[in-house]
């Protein structure tokens, strides 16, 4: 059986190592993120990279089916390793190691996603557009302050709720 094209979701002992992008989509000072049913919080449009792709490849891939378009990619902003525990079912109790690649992407001023995109999924989720000073929990936590204080450069962070 080949392994290319699946999700990078490496068991390692007990645990799982996850590597994922994410999209910085901002308009009018808020963030495009997706939040789902059972959820009480928001976390980015996009996934994990799968074997053989690009992070910019797995990106372009997460926005289309997330959002319906294919807005182009700026450049990466942040690096993410985020180490907590799982709460899904499959995940229950297992120390997950996920780094996450964060990328801004260049948001037309007429862009709206098709909001439909996720739904014809069957996941529950749904996209809102997230201003920095929501009452509900954002997953990356760092976005809260980070966003409002774009550098030139790549930032490293480092989360851990072991």
């Amino acid at each position: 059986m080949s392994t290319m094209g699946q999700d990078i979701c490496v068991p390692v002992g007990d645990g799982l190592v996850n590597v994922r992008v994410g999209a910085i989509i901002m308009k009018n000072g808020r963030v495009l993120m997706v939040t789902n049913e059972s959820a009480d919080y928001y976390y980015t449009v996009g996934g994990r990279i799968r074997l053989g792709e690009s992070a910019e490849e797995a990106l372009r891939r997460e926005l289309r089916e997330e959002t319906g378009r294919e807005p182009e990619i700026e450049r990466l902003g942040f690096i993410h390793e985020d180490f907590f525990w799982g709460d899904s079912p499959k995940t229950l109790g297992k120390l997950i190691h996920e780094i996450g690649f964060y990328f801004y992407v260049k948001t037309p001023a007429d862009f709206e996603p098709d909001y439909e995109s996720l739904k014809a999924e069957g996941r529950g989720e749904h996209l809102e557009w997230v201003s920095p000073d929501t009452e509900k929990t954002v997953f990356p936590a760092f976005f809260r302050t980070a966003l409002a204080e774009p550098v030139p450069f790549v930032r490293h962070f480092v989360t851990d709720k072991r």
